[in-house]
């Protein structure tokens, strides 16, 4: 519930932030000056229930869409010794990391990946695929598991989405108040929205949304990083480095489709603009990130 309420009153910070800059610099009196019949309340409120409200859909379907998508079978009762260490462990990070107990659940796929979603801590979906049980040991599926549970615990899902959300409305907005600009600057004598704001507000959209999608995948790498911290903390930070180091020797895994890539324990790999639209660091800054984390926590440990 504290979640869903930053959720909404974030959404209402924006509408007012946007709403007192824009007065500040006179933009409605200058629109109105120059003939655009243009209510930016009103434009504000539209953004927010399209921006927001997609964003608050998506998140609310996620655990469907990634049980639809990805073919999980939901482990109700196990079947097998694996199933039920595997349910075992899960419970236990989930107790160690103070959530509800998440639904497990495996999806059929030779490379090893994992992801973590739903709408809320205590009614989330962690899911493993075939690749990674049968290609790691239990030490290191554990920790695949911790980080998992980490991004479940640090309420990730529910950020993601607040932060898209945000940044929907903002596109939205600004993309239909550069389209009537730029349509009076062509059409002066017109009132109304002519021809260069319709064509105008759709290459703003697309070109702001590029930007908004570079400040959402920085954002996810950073949260990866936080990740590994907490898998490291729930299943030890060799488990955690093994893990990672598995996921390299294959060549880091990208089999899970765009809706989930930021929620998986592996990601897409790029160079130079490339990495700007990567989900996840690549994994040597991630391994020596948590060698970093270790070093640290043993001189810390020596001079106490």
């Amino acid at each position: 519930m504290k979640r869903l309420f930053l959720f909404l009153a974030t959404n209402a910070a924006v509408l007012v932030v946007i709403a007192v800059v824009l007065n500040a610099f006179g933009v409605e009196q200058w629109l109105y000056r120059e003939g655009v019949d243009l209510n930016l309340n009103a434009l504000l409120v539209f953004s927010a229930v399209f921006g927001m409200g997609g964003s608050f859909i998506s998140l609310a379907i996620s655990k469907w869409v990634a049980k639809t998508t990805m073919g999980v079978h939901v482990i109700d009762q196990a079947s097998t010794a694996g199933e039920q260490w595997l349910l075992e462990t899960v419970h236990r990070l989930a107790s160690d990391a103070g959530i509800g107990l998440p639904e497990v659940g495996i999806f059929e796929s030779p490379q090893p990946n994992a992801f973590a979603t739903g709408m809320s801590r205590n009614q989330a979906l962690v899911a493993v695929s075939r690749g990674l049980l049968d290609r790691m040991g239990k030490r290191e599926v554990e920790a695949v598991l911790g980080h998992e549970v980490t991004h479940i615990a640090n309420g990730d899902m529910v950020t993601m989405g607040l932060l898209q959300g945000v940044l929907n409305t903002f596109v939205i907005f600004f993309a239909r108040i550069i389209g009537y600009v730029v349509d009076r600057a062509l059409f002066s004598n017109q009132r109304g929205a002519g021809p260069g704001y319709f064509v105008t507000s759709i290459v703003a959209q697309i070109f702001l949304s590029i930007l908004a999608t570079l400040i959402v995948m920085a954002f996810s790498r950073w949260r990866e990083f936080r990740a590994d911290a907490g898998g490291a903390e729930l299943a030890g930070t060799e488990n955690m480095i093994a893990a990672l180091h598995s996921l390299q020797r294959v060549s880091e895994p990208r089999d899970l489709p765009s809706s989930l890539a930021t929620l998986g324990i592996g990601g897409n790999v790029g160079q130079g603009l490339a990495r700007l639209f990567m989900s996840h660091p690549p994994l040597e800054e991630r391994i020596a990130a948590l060698a970093r984390l270790s070093a640290n926590a043993q001189t810390a440990s020596q001079t106490r």
